[in-house]
Parts: structure tokens; sequence; C-alpha cells
């Protein structure tokens, strides 16, 4: 009677089959003939396998060759746009220091579209081990030339090769690294014969095992094949490495600091407060926040609404559209707001928009409003012609003369820096005028119930912006107060 025993397998640590992978192949991964995405990811598993952590690892992948991983490691998985996986797994690292967080990224997201977030969490020393896959070309999208592509080297964008001169020399990723303090680890291997892969199966090992000892942040550089995009054959892609690749970008170990770094330690209690962090993304209200002061049963919010506010710098132009959008967003509109500013904090033009609607907003952009408010001349003069017919005109009589107008549309005018000025804080215009809006959306849009109900969100996005200083909170609220009584005054 024979029997079987299998020595070496698939991993644990890889779906069996790769259900999630689309398409009636299940039983092998998608990349193309001779990539070393596979292999790696064959290391990285049997090392999560060994180390006994795969219940608590976190691999992320961004866009890139790799984005889908999750297809095939039966793990924790966060997909990341472009360049962002040392971002998030700071994030991640941070917030859940109990996790192993794996940073799986290639050349054209690590070393150029991401590359200030890598090397911020490498200075950090962020608990993290990062694998980079240098294949010297951007894979994904064609095999354009990366930061990795060696001078000379012909891509899809550098059709005479890479010219030094002009496209500079390649960035050397583990070289730049190891001018810092902080990481642990940091190596260089090639994915290119029995040889080589046996070194970088070593590496990844000790990446892995830094990990589990939570002793902060590695590096594992692999070069590898990528014969589709780099149009050679699987052997000549492995002589491309063996020969060109490895002579600018050497094999071996930069730093290893593993013996000497003491094993950190989970901390005992969270990194905040849980009831910290709840307060400080869900602040108290006015009201229960559900029921019908939640639902607003005004006709003129039938229709999806926009809003311009404009002004110059310092006139608190983009905090009045934020304050409006935070307004929507506490009566559960969906509401979007976008400002447009320049480069001066003070005196420069300044403008945002403002959408909200009970169904989805398609895009922010406004090219014509229902509520226009100028501060400045300039501004008028600037969007004057995107209020509709029917929309609404609120100027500053500091500023300017009553303006014409088309018939069908309403205009009203405001001094609100006098009237901040006698509150006490001159910052409080844009609250003066937002008050000046609520008489005036009384009078002629909202039910009595809503008018009300406009005056209560107010004051709950007030306090929910300045929740630590109640003496703005006191003056923003004086100042709509006054806005509201000296508009009112004005449509009797």
């Amino acid at each position: 009677m024979s029997t079987e025993k299998v020595k070496f397998g698939r991993s644990k640590v890889f779906f069996d089959p790769f259900e999630r992978r689309p398409g009636p192949i299940k039983t092998n991964m998608h990349y193309c003939p001779g990539c070393g995405h596979g292999i790696l990811h064959k290391l990285i598993a049997e090392a999560i396998e060994y180390y006994g952590i795969q219940e608590n690892t976190v691999f992320i992948a961004p866009v890139g060759c790799a984005v889908f991983a999750y297809y095939y490691f039966n793990c924790g998985s966060i997909s990341v746009p472009h360049g962002r996986a040392p971002a998030v797994g700071t994030g991640a690292s941070r917030a859940t220091p109990e996790k192993y967080v794996i940073s799986y990224q290639g050349d054209g997201d690590l070393a150029a579209i991401g590359f200030n977030e890598f090397i911020q969490a490498a200075n950090r020393g962020e608990r993290m081990s990062v694998f980079f896959v240098n294949n010297s070309n951007y894979g994904m999208t064609g095999g354009q030339m990366a930061p990795t592509t060696l001078p000379n080297q012909v891509t899809m964008t550098s059709p005479y090769g890479r010219n030094v001169e002009t496209d500079g020399y390649p960035v050397k990723v583990c070289e730049l690294v190891n001018a810092l303090e902080a990481p642990v680890y940091i190596e260089r291997v090639a994915l290119t014969g029995t040889a080589n892969i046996i070194k970088a199966r070593k590496a990844v090992f000790k990446a892995i095992e830094n990990l589990r000892d939570r002793k902060g942040f590695s590096l594992v550089e692999a070069l590898s094949p990528c014969p589709v995009n780099l149009k050679m054959t699987a052997e000549q892609v492995n002589e491309f490495i063996d020969t060109k690749m490895t002579k600018y970008f050497p094999l071996g170990m930069l730093r290893d600091r593993s013996a000497e770094t003491p094993a950190g330690k989970v901390p005992e209690a969270p990194v905040r407060d849980p009831e910290d962090v709840k307060q400080l993304l869900f602040t108290a209200k006015e009201g229960s926040g559900e029921g019908p002061a939640t639902v607003n049963n005004s006709e003129i919010f039938n229709e999806e609404r926009r809003i311009r506010v404009s002004g110059f710098g310092g006139q608190g132009i983009l905090s009045l559209g934020h304050t409006l959008a935070d307004m929507a967003r506490l009566r559960h509109f969906n509401v979007s707001w976008m400002p447009s500013y320049g480069p001066e904090q003070r005196g420069g033009s300044a403008s945002c928009a403002v959408i909200l609607s009970r169904k989805a907003i398609p895009s922010p952009l406004v090219d014509s409003c229902d509520l226009l408010i100028a501060m400045t001349r300039a501004a008028l003069d600037k969007f004057g012609y995107q209020l509709k017919d029917d929309g609404i005109l609120i100027y500053d009589t500091s500023a300017m003369e009553k303006p014409a107008v088309k018939p069908g549309q309403k205009v009203f005018g405001l001094d609100a820096l006098a009237i901040a000025n006698r509150i006490g804080n001159a910052k409080c215009a844009n609250s003066a005028v937002l008050g000046a809006l609520a008489a005036i959306l009384g009078k002629f849009a909202l039910t009595p119930e809503d008018a009300a109900d406009y005056r209560k969100v107010f004051t709950e996005a007030i306090t929910e912006s300045f929740r630590k200083k109640p003496q703005v909170v006191e003056q923003n609220i004086a100042a709509f107060n006054a806005g509201c009584d000296e508009m009112s005054s004005q449509l009797v």
C-alpha cells in the first residue's frame, strides 16, 4: 500500500481555489507568463504561514500589476489608489497595532507616484514590511519608462532609450532608504534562477520575521522579470536582469539591524480611547438627528440646488460655503463643496461652489446657480452670468451699489461686515450672510417648520466647526441672528 506525502505544496495563506479571480480559471494566477509577481507572492505566503501571522496580516496592494492580490492571499487585504500603500499602511498599523502590515508595490507606484509616502514612512520607521517589485517599467499600463528604467533602455515612451540628460538617472530606492536612520532591514534580491530565488526567500523571511517581532521598517527590493512588456523571452529577461540591471542595482544586503533592534510590543491600551474618537467623529447636535427635523419637505428642494459664493481671500468665502455644506449634510442631503482660490492668503479672489440634492450629485462643478452670494464687485462681474433667471442674489452693500438684475431674479443687500464689527468679530460676517439667507428663504421658499430648522441646523454646524471655541460659537450665532433680523426688516 503506497502513501503520498506532499513535501512542497501551495501555502495555506493562498485561497484554494482562487474563487475571487473573475472568469472560469480558478487554479492559477492572472499574471503574464514569466512574470515575477507569482514567485514573490509564493515566497511571501510561505513566510506568513511559517511565522504564523496569517490571521492578523493586512496585505496592502495599490494600483499596479498586483492590485488584485486579494484574489490570492487569504488574509486581510486593502486595495488603495496608486502610490498610497505606505500612507494607508501607516494608518492601519497605528489604528490597529496588533496587525501585521505588508505593503506590496511596483516601481512606478513606489518610486514615482507614491515616493513621498514611501520615503516618509521609511523615515518614521513605521512598523511594516515593504516588498518593492522593480521590473524597470510600468508593467500594468503597457511598458512605459519608469523611475527604474536603465540608461539607454528602450520602452514605449523612450523609443530611443532613456536619455539621462533629459530623463535623469534611475532611482536607486534601497540606497536612498539606506541613508535614513530608522529602517531596520534593507536588501535587494532578484527573482531569476534558483540560486537567486533561494536568496530572495531568505530576505522575504527576514522581513516577515521582523514584521512578526514588530521591529520597525523593512524593505526588500526584488528585481523581477517582465518578459511581455520588455519584449523578451524568459531566458532573455533573466539575462537582462542578471547582467544589466544588477550592474546598476547591485544585489545584496544594505542593512540588517534586526539583531540589535528590540522586539516591539502591542500597546496594552488603544492608541486613543474609543469614546474620545466617537466624540471627535460624531459631535453632539441639537435634537436627536432623526425624525421630522431631518426630512425637509419644502418644495424648493425637490430639485438639485446650486450655490456660488465669491469674494476675496479673508472674507470667509470658503468657510461660508463650507458651513452651508455642513448644514445640508447634517440634514442628510447629498452635498458637494468645491473651493477655488489663488495663491494669496489674503486679498486674492476666492470662491466656492456648493450643491445639495436629495439625489446623487453627478459632478461638483457649477456653471449656473440658484443662489449667488457676491461679496465684491469683481465677484459679481465674474459670476453674475451664472445666476439663473429666477435665482437669488445677495451682495455686500459696502462693496457696491445695488446691481441691476433680470426681472425674475431677486436681489438683496447686506452690510455683513458692519454687523460683524458690532458683534466684536469681523470674521463672523459670513454668518451674518447666512442669517440674511435664513430670512430670505423663510419669506419666499421654506415652510415655517423648515425655516425654524434652518436656524437650528446652523447652530449645529457652527458648534461642530468650533467645538473647542465656545466664544466663537456664540459670536457666530449672534452675527447670524443679527443678519437675520436686518434682512427681515427689509422684507417687511
